[in-house]
């Protein structure tokens, strides 16, 4: 059997393996080690098993994962979310769907020190679906405006996934991260006025709540400055050439944990509880990340992706039409799989047919992740959608229904993205060095 007939075999595995429900670093170092071995004998395979974890953990760029995990969980801590959804809800309360429109844009506030859309996803849903509810919205809406706003949580920086799409393709995370700014603040934008257009056709779906005065707004904003500080401090330095992302990282998270301590918010509890967290989440990455390695190192040895690449490449077709069909299968994972098992198995396939188009790999990351992030509310599997059940006990029904909107919305800004490729790669362009 050629190399290359055992590395689509072995991608079959995968998806089997991950559709089964098996752990993703598992599934894939599994294969990975598997066909490695097959193609190379197990003693190159065993030492492939030996030294890819060690190399991979040992390896300093990978430390700006725990600690940007770290600094979200002291900033949920410390209780910023709930600040930045009271100073939202005063500007947006008094409007029609002006709760849904807060919680939209205090995800999108909350993403820049979070990083994860399920910790976006389920700290909103928390906070904004009992005001929601206390003021009769349409429960379509409240949680769909929870679920699509959430997702915004892996676009604007700090990003697991665009840090792990970095590492993957050996592309700058620095400007990965600034790329992510612009479609990020789109996004927030393009749900807001999706609930506009919602609550304007059909009033009762969103009621206005009580509006605030100017003393007010202003008073309820000097409670988030923290939130403001570290994204200026974390993503200014990058842009700026200041800090490489491991150091923006490592003040980001010292900094909120000084702001915890300084709200009277980091107790003993509250610290081993980011901890843990954190060392969970880490532990459960890091795996990922080990048994993608693998399965990469499996893929390289039987040129799959390159002759991949070469043969499609060659089609006498537009290279955007290509696109396009990369676009529909990674949004048909999404609709089977979570973002970081879709990015971990599509990126290292898709990756030299995209430099053999000569797409920009940076905007082609801002692309995965916001094709991802329609996974994250698309049935059957849409994970945020499942969080807020969780949390809420609306009908999946009822939040599935309530999404179909912001996935038009997500489409429109889709098609932006891809017609308009300078919206991701204006920022980056324009960093130092």
């Amino acid at each position: 059997m050629s190399p290359i007939a055992v590395g689509f075999i072995g991608m079959l595995f995968v998806l089997v393996l991950l559709l089964s429900r098996m752990h993703i670093g598992l599934a894939m170092g599994l294969v990975g080690f598997l066909g490695f071995g097959y193609i190379a004998g197990w003693d190159p395979a065993l030492g492939l098993l030996r030294t890819v974890p060690y190399t991979t953990f040992a390896n300093e760029g990978m430390s700006v994962i725990p600690l940007f995990i770290l600094m979200g969980a002291f900033a949920f801590e410390a209780g910023m979310s709930e600040d930045l959804y009271r100073a939202v809800h005063k500007i947006f309360g008094g409007l029609r769907g002006g709760l849904a429109m807060a919680t939209v844009a205090a995800c999108a506030c909350f993403a820049a020190i979070s990083g994860s859309s399920l910790a976006t996803a389920a700290t909103l849903g928390r906070v904004a679906m009992p005001e929601m509810k206390k003021y009769r919205y349409d429960l379509g809406l409240a949680t769909g405006s929870i679920a699509a706003g959430g997702c915004i949580g892996i676009l604007i920086p700090p990003s697991v996934i665009l840090i792990i799409y970095g590492i993957l393709t050996e592309q700058s995370i620095g400007k990965l991260f600034m790329a992510g700014v612009i479609p990020g603040i789109l996004e927030a934008l393009f749900y807001i006025i999706t609930i506009w257009l919602l609550t304007r056709k059909n009033p009762h779906m969103g009621p206005p709540g009580p509006r605030a005065n100017t003393r007010e707004k202003l008073k309820a904003f000097t409670k988030t400055w923290e939130v403001l500080v570290l994204f200026t401090l974390v993503i200014g330095g990058l842009y700026m050439g200041i800090f490489t992302p491991t150091e923006a990282a490592g003040i980001g998270a010292f900094c909120a944990f000084c702001f915890a301590v300084l709200r009277g918010s980091m107790k003993w509890e509250n610290i081993a509880n980011s901890l843990t967290s954190t060392a969970s989440t880490t532990g459960m990455l890091f795996l990922i990340v080990a048994g993608a390695m693998i399965l990469g190192y499996f893929f390289a040895i039987t040129r799959l992706p390159f002759e991949f690449a070469s043969m499609v490449a060659a089609l006498p077709v537009n290279r955007y039409v290509i696109l396009a069909c990369i676009v529909v299968v990674v949004l048909i994972l999404g609709c089977l799989m979570d973002s970081l098992a879709i990015v971990l198995l599509t990126v290292p396939v898709f990756y030299p047919l995209i430099l053999e188009l000569n797409f920009d790999p940076i905007w082609f990351g801002i692309i995965v992740v916001r094709v991802t992030e329609m996974g994250l509310i698309t049935p059957p599997v849409g994970l945020n959608v499942f969080v807020l059940h969780g949390i809420t006990g609306t009908p999946m029904q009822t939040i599935f229904k309530g999404v179909l909107p912001f996935l038009v919305a997500d489409v429109i800004e889709l098609i932006l993205l891809i017609s308009i490729p300078q919206l991701s790669l204006f920022l980056p362009n324009l960093m130092s060095g």
